[in-house]
Formats: C-alpha cells, structure tokens, sequence
C-alpha cells in the first residue's frame, strides 16, 4: 500500500515541529502509528488515521488527554483498542470497515458519546456499552449481532441507534422505552417483512441522458436527466439516483429502493417514478422527480459537535406561516409513511428540501427506513419518529421571530421522556390543523394533543 502524498508531507511537517499545537491532525493510508503524534499531547483533539494497515494502537494512547475524536475506519483491527480506555477525554470513536470482531468493555472511554462500528463481524458487545452515560449515537450497521446487551435498556442519552443488516429476530423491547431514542434502523435482519410496493415502472438506461451531478449521499449520487419515453415528447426532466451498492452508515442501500418505491405517492415525499434497469455497470437506480432549482436543505448533518443534531445557518429566518407549512408537510409525509408499514427512521432537516420561502418541503432519503410490525409494538415504534419530527418542529420554532400559537405545546407532547405518552403522527396532523393559523382554517386552538385510546 502506498502512503498518500498529503500523508508523507503531514508526516515531514509533524517532524520539523512545524504542527507544534495543532487540534486536529489527518493522516490517512499508514502503515504505523507515528510516535512524533505524541508531541501534540497537549493541544491534539481531532485525529483521523483512516485507509491505511494499522492493525494496533500505542499502549500509551492515553497520553493524548485531551483527544475527542479517533477516526481508524478502513485498517484492520480485529479488535477494538483496549487502550482506547485510558483516553479520559475521547468521545467520539470511528472504526468502520476494519474487519473487527471483538469489543472490550475496557476499549470503551468514560466519555464516549459516539460509536461508529459499521460493516465489521461483531457477534457480541460489553455490558459496559450501557454504562457510558454520555452515549448519544450507536452505529452497528453490518455485523452480526443478533442481541445487545440489557444494559442498554438504562441508556438515558442514546438518540440514535443503527441496527440494520445484523442477525435480529426480534428487537429488545426496551427500545421502545428509551426516553431520548428517536432514530432507528434495523431493516435487512431476520425480522424484517418483505416491503411490498406498488408495482414499479422499470426505466430502462437507455432511455435516459444523464447530465451533471446534483448531489451525493451516503448510498448513492444523484444526477440530473432527461428521459425520453417511447411517443412522449418532449423528454422530461427528472433526477437519476444510482446506488453505490455498498453498507452505508444506515444500512444496505437495496432496502432503501425497495423502502422508497414501497412509500407509494405523497405531495410531501420525494417519491420514485421508477426503477432503472440495463446499467452498463450493473448499477441499481431510481427515478425521482425532479424539484425546482431552488429548492434547497432545511439544514446541514450533525457535526462533530452536535453529535446527533443538525447544523442550521445561523442566518436562516422563518415566518410562522412558513414554519407552520413545513411542519404540517412533514408530518403529513410521515402519517402517510406510517399508514404504509413504513418507519423513516432519519427524519432530519438534512433530508427535508423546501422552497426556500413559502414552506414547501418533501421528506427525502429512507437509507434507515424500515418495515414497522404489526399491533402494539408497530405503534412504539412509529413514536420514535414523531419525537424525531418533535425535536424538528423545535429547530423550526427556534427560527422564528414570531412564533406560532400552539406549536410549542405540539412540540412538548412529542418529545416528551415516556414513549407510551407521546401522540401518534396522525394525531399530531389533526392537532396542527387545529392550530391558529397553521393548516386550515384556523378554526380554534388546540387545549391538548389527543393520546391513544382518548376521546377528545
């Protein structure tokens, strides 16, 4: 394996001293850990050593007391770093793809507040994953997992958690009862349906010009087309997904075609016109339709900082109408998603696009979506996104010079710490068009968001 050339230049200016009280360091593709890292002990907070052959970790980690982040995702350890232990500042931790096995309990720092284990051969984890108190986001996508430990149930932070594509039969019950838990995947287990979709059009190649690229996520890249129909004219323009075919972050990117042809047709999702087929390459693909040019995200990823919350900007303003119209369509997609079997599992601003103006927006991605159950547990479950959209409204709210009436009571019940109390979505459509001046006519405000089994 040959080392990138901005590795070898890190490596020369790390040795001439010239990174003398760096925070963040990025070395990707080595063979060794260099020991001149340890020179920034007193400064160092971010390090990536990503893509190389590292297969361990320096017995003296722990000297870098101040480093929060450790990314080795694409090396080869075949363990997780007991020696992580001793790094009493490190809180988030990223070793995707590296063919791990083995989880230590002692590899787990005090201070972990995200865990990232995608695609490795993990059959078991430590009690002590429960015992961290600060653990916010749990990535364990691809492995082979099919329990996790109890201790998990006591988790009063855990936001975020990844189960798809492991060896599930069923899910611990106690997930439904995490009092923060609002996004969750675990479809391409054992447990898992099948999706039932409409029947889908196929879309051959083609039939279609591809033009510049739109965007690129995590299972895929997006690029603007033309598609020409056999005796239709002119050809419509619409947007191409192809999937890149590999584990993502959420979970197999076949489970998420399946998931969005499954979603049927909303004003408020982004939908699928079809399944492309006949790609020279063998490339799975959608098609989508096409929004308006600009139309943008409500808001950016998580970042290092804010773990499981999305970033907004700073100067980004919302009227109450236009507050009021994003809510109600997103939760109107949701209610539509949950009538279908279908849990989003990522409702997030980064997958909401809006009109930038009068509020209107489509749901996008379902990478985590996944096939609810059926009586009560399906119900638990679908709570887990209307805390999701709950903790949504909120941001949205936040941005609002003038907010609302009634939202912030809405917001409330659905993010409420017990699951069982919190509304379903249908429940809370029908409380915002009871808003003034929300999404309808305006006819009274709302004294409660009604509960399960009441009568109001």
């Amino acid at each position: 394996m040959r080392t990138p050339a901005s590795t070898l230049d890190g490596l020369a200016a790390l040795r001439r001293g010239d990174l003398a009280g760096a925070r963040e360091l990025r070395l990707p593709g080595l063979t060794e850990f260099p020991r001149e890292i340890f020179g920034l002990a007193e400064t160092l907070e971010v390090l990536d050593l990503g893509n190389g052959t590292l297969t361990h970790l320096p017995g003296d980690l722990g000297r870098l007391r101040k480093l929060r982040v450790l990314f080795c995702s694409g090396n080869r350890f075949a363990r997780l770093p007991p020696v992580l232990g001793d790094c009493v500042a490190l809180s988030q931790i990223g070793f995707r793809n590296t063919g791990m096995h083995d989880v230590p309990g002692e590899a787990l720092p005090p201070a972990l507040r995200w865990l990232t284990l995608t695609d490795n051969r993990i059959d078991k984890l430590p009690p002590a994953l429960g015992e961290r108190p600060w653990l916010q986001k749990l990535m364990l996508a691809g492995n082979r997992l099919d329990t996790l430990p109890d201790s998990l149930a006591d988790a009063p932070n855990l936001e975020l958690l990844r189960l798809a594509a492991n060896r599930f039969e069923a899910l611990p019950p106690w997930i439904v009862a995490l009092p923060r838990l609002a996004w969750l995947s675990w479809a391409g287990n054992p447990l898992d349906g099948a999706i039932l979709t409409d029947a889908a059009t196929f879309v051959s190649w083609a039939d279609l010009a591809i033009g510049e690229p739109l965007g690129e996520g995590a299972s895929g890249l997006v690029h603007r087309a033309l598609w020409r129909r056999a005796g239709t004219t002119p050809a419509q323009a619409v947007a191409v997904k192809l999937f890149k075919g590999a584990m993502t972050s959420d979970g197999l990117p076949e489970r998420e075609m399946a998931a969005c042809l499954a979603a049927g047709s909303h004003p408020n999702l982004t939908g699928a016109l079809g399944r492309v087929v006949g790609h020279p390459e063998g490339k799975q693909g959608l098609l989508v339709p096409l929004l308006p040019p600009d139309w943008r995200v409500l808001a950016g990823p998580p970042s290092l900082e804010s773990c499981s919350r999305d970033v907004y900007d700073p100067e980004l303003r919302l009227t109450a109408d236009t507050a009021c119209a994003i809510a109600a369509g997103i939760a109107a997609a949701t209610t539509h998603l949950h009538a279908r079997g279908l849990l989003h599992g990522d409702l997030y601003g980064h997958n909401i696009l809006w009109d930038g103006g009068a509020g209107g927006a489509v749901l996008s991605d379902f990478g985590a979506a996944s096939i609810l159950p059926s009586g009560e547990m399906a119900a638990n479950l679908a709570r887990l996104d209307v805390r999701a959209w709950g903790l949504l409204l909120g941001e949205v709210l936040s941005r609002c010079a003038e907010e609302p009436a009634g939202l912030r009571q809405i917001e409330r019940a659905c993010i409420q710490p017990d699951p069982r109390a919190r509304p379903l979505m249908a429940e809370v459509l029908d409380a915002l068009a009871r808003c003034p001046g929300a999404v309808s006519d305006g006819s009274g405000p709302i004294s409660s968001v009604r509960r399960p089994g009441s009568t109001s």
